[in-house]
């Protein structure tokens, strides 16, 4: 079921640690294995660290590695087949975008565990779906499956079933329009919007004129000036 053991957790960071080294990236689809997005935590691993002082430390080390998997200056996509539960469930949240394929479900079983998210995903869960959805689906734990996240704002749209074993590739077709053109540019975009998310407006303002500063007079703007690209 694609459960998070304390390996994996390690595993999620280095591959984040990778990601952020990768200066040419653009794009990242988050997919779990065998049509199986990801369970939460392996209940094994919760066991071993129920004491509050190593739960306060896992809880803190997910929390810095997703809120890095967001910061990545790449577009970010989580294909949701089958389940996303529990830390499962806040995973997608450190993504841009999420796509579910036909039959998937998201769920914030938390509650079912005496927890409330601790990873993040609560915060950004709100940011997402705003303060009323958010507040249903931790408090119910209800099963938001495709449809309901799209109305809710928590899904960008969903896929053919699973097992068609088209999925991946719908989801490099649909991601492909937002990543097209240059990386500098791309993760210029990625750069400004976490800003107006994340910083008060001055800051942000003073963020996002650095980054225009960045761009502005580089290779991708002199050659869409030279070729007059401005409303192609």
């Amino acid at each position: 079921m694609n459960a998070f053991t304390g390996t994996m957790m390690i595993e999620l960071e280095d591959r984040v640690d990778q990601l952020e080294e990768w200066t040419e990236g653009k794009g990242l689809i988050v997919q779990g294995a065998d049509n199986t997005f990801c369970s939460g935590s392996d209940l094994n691993a919760v066991r071993a660290i129920s004491n509050p002082q190593e739960g306060m430390e896992m809880c803190m080390f997910m929390q810095n590695t997703l809120t890095r998997l967001q910061r990545l200056p790449l577009i970010s996509v989580a294909l949701v087949q089958g389940k996303a539960l529990g830390g499962g469930a806040e995973l997608t949240t450190a993504c841009d975008f999420r796509l579910m394929t036909s039959g998937s479900q998201i769920r914030f079983v938390h509650k079912h565990m005496g927890l409330v998210p601790g990873w993040g995903g609560a915060a950004r869960l709100v940011q997402i779906v705003g303060r009323q959805n958010a507040l249903k689906m931790l408090s119910s734990a209800c099963k938001v499956d495709p449809d309901y996240a799209v109305h809710a704002g928590l899904a960008d749209g969903f896929l053919a079933p699973a097992e068609d074993g088209r999925a991946l590739e719908e989801t490099e077709n649909w991601l492909s329009s937002f990543v097209k053109g240059p990386a500098a540019v791309i993760r210029a975009a990625k750069k400004v919007v976490l800003s107006g998310q994340e910083l008060p407006l001055i800051e942000a303002l003073r963020m996002e004129k650095d980054v225009f500063g960045s761009v502005w007079g580089g290779p991708a703007n002199l050659e869409a000036l030279a070729q007059r690209q401005k409303h192609k």
